[in-house]
């Protein structure tokens, strides 16, 4: 009965919207703390409010866990159902002292339950880790681009314009600056005073470090988003479990057995009428 009642929470639309209502009042929470003066007059409804929304949090997971049980794995097994719980057991370890503001740090992590708690977000976060493996080539090839680059800025800059190109890593890190388009071109006018041409060298780098290794990149999430798409619909098209489909062939037997009682007293009201 218990686990029945659990399993029709869980799975109602109402209780999903009203996690993310919680996670977002206490986000909200989260920020007002930052205040000294709301913080000064208004501390204790703040953490008031911080224990209420820890509560929320150990009755949803006691719900989805008693709705899964004694299948145990179908919760655990979800990686973000695992990470919903590692947040609510770091916040119920007592931190005093000077280790108060890991406790008030670890709390940052429940606004990240936003992304467990929205199926968009999951699918988003789903894809960036997919892509990781096969941003590797990607990275190799722009990590070939920049050190040749910084080798090669090295000798053409280094006398001219030591704050910038005086050794391989603050070559380095200029290119980094160029590539993501930050007051670049003061960069290149500095080198240009000593070798006019210094803007090829520029325009190059920012063409193939800016435009293609992006695109790439781009490319690269979009085809881990159309895989993580596929798989998603897969789930969704899943085969049921035994338990599900016995419950409802019991369902139809107990469907078909009222129509068969309703033909047969509308047959006797027939016979007698």
């Amino acid at each position: 009965m218990i686990r029945a009642l659990c399993q029709k929470i869980a799975a109602h639309k109402a209780f999903e919207r009203f996690v993310v209502a919680v996670i977002l009042i206490n986000g909200v929470i989260l920020g007002l703390e930052t205040s000294v003066d709301i913080f000064e007059q208004y501390g204790d409804w703040l953490e008031a409010g911080n224990h209420l929304v820890l509560a929320i949090f150990i009755l949803e997971a006691v719900i989805k866990i008693t709705a899964v049980a004694p299948q145990w794995r179908r919760y655990f097994g979800d990686g973000w159902n695992l990470f919903d719980f590692t947040v609510v057991v770091l916040s119920l370890i007592p931190f005093t002292g000077d280790l108060a503001m890991v406790a008030r740090l670890l709390r940052l992590l429940r606004v990240l339950r936003l992304i467990s708690a929205i199926p968009e977000l999951r699918l988003i976060v789903s894809t960036l880790i997919r892509s990781i493996p096969s941003m590797g080539n990607v990275l190799l090839l722009m990590s070939i681009i920049f050190y040749i680059y910084a080798v090669a800025g090295y000798h053409l800059f280094h006398v001219h314009d030591p704050e910038h190109w005086r050794s391989l890593g603050m070559s380095l890190l200029t290119l980094f600056r160029i590539v993501t388009l930050e007051d670049w071109t003061d960069v290149m006018y500095t080198a240009m005073e000593m070798h006019p041409l210094a803007w090829i060298y520029f325009v190059s780098f920012v063409i193939m470090g800016t435009f293609v290794i992006i695109n790439l990149f781009i490319a690269v999430v979009i085809n881990n988003l159309d895989e993580a798409k596929a798989e998603s619909l897969e789930q969704l098209q899943a085969p049921v479990s035994r338990d599900e489909l016995l419950r409802e062939l019991r369902q139809t037997q107990a469907s078909l057995a009222r129509l068969h009682r309703r033909i047969e007293l509308e047959g006797e009201v027939r016979q007698n009428g």
